[in-house]
């Protein structure tokens, strides 16, 4: 058996829930991350969508590469299903990754990309349409507002910047906090 790769780049960076050996920054060429996933369960409902993130084609995305076990990569499997697929938004592909602090250059992990031909599938929703859906969206893993948040946060961490993500939450904010927001 070999070890499991998972690429995270959303809420899989902050919370993978899954045992891991190791993780390190990584990149995946061909796709890039953007919120064009309107999300039925985990950051809306089907009558009040949130927007989340899915992998579309074009450009590149910098997340982490997780470093599965042999031994916990079924395990893993079966929970990242259960997790990411439970509208069947996602593809789970395999694509390489490029590793950026690795033990090798290039390494083939699980990756979640969006499925176009699905009906979430939001495509690039307006920059006001986007502030609207984040602003309002709640589901069963918490606030949109905090999922775009706390990734913000973390490719900060990681030293990303990303000025439209940075601006999105500006204004995100600026709705949600109309008098602090100008502070």
């Amino acid at each position: 058996m070999q070890d499991l790769w998972v690429f995270g780049y959303g809420s899989l960076m902050w919370r993978p829930g899954f045992p891991f050996i190791e993780r390190y920054g990584a990149r995946l060429h061909g796709y890039h991350r953007s919120f064009c996933v309107f999300s039925h369960v985990h950051r809306g409902t089907r009558e009040k969508p949130g927007l989340v993130f899915g992998l579309d084609r074009g450009g590149s995305c910098r997340g982490f590469a997780y470093q599965v076990a042999p031994e916990d990569a079924e395990a893993t499997r079966v929970y990242l299903q259960e997790r990411e697929q439970v509208t069947s938004v996602y593809l789970d592909v395999t694509r390489s990754l490029t590793l950026i602090d690795g033990p090798s250059p290039k390494v083939d992990a699980l990756c979640f990309i969006v499925d176009r031909e699905h009906e979430q599938y939001a495509g690039k929703q307006p920059f006001d349409r986007q502030v609207e859906l984040i602003t309002h969206g709640e589901g069963m893993s918490g606030k949109n507002p905090d999922y775009l948040q706390s990734t913000v946060d973390h490719l900060r961490d990681m030293n990303i910047s990303d000025h439209g993500l940075e601006m999105l939450w500006r204004a995100v904010e600026q709705r949600l906090h109309p008098r602090s927001a100008h502070r």
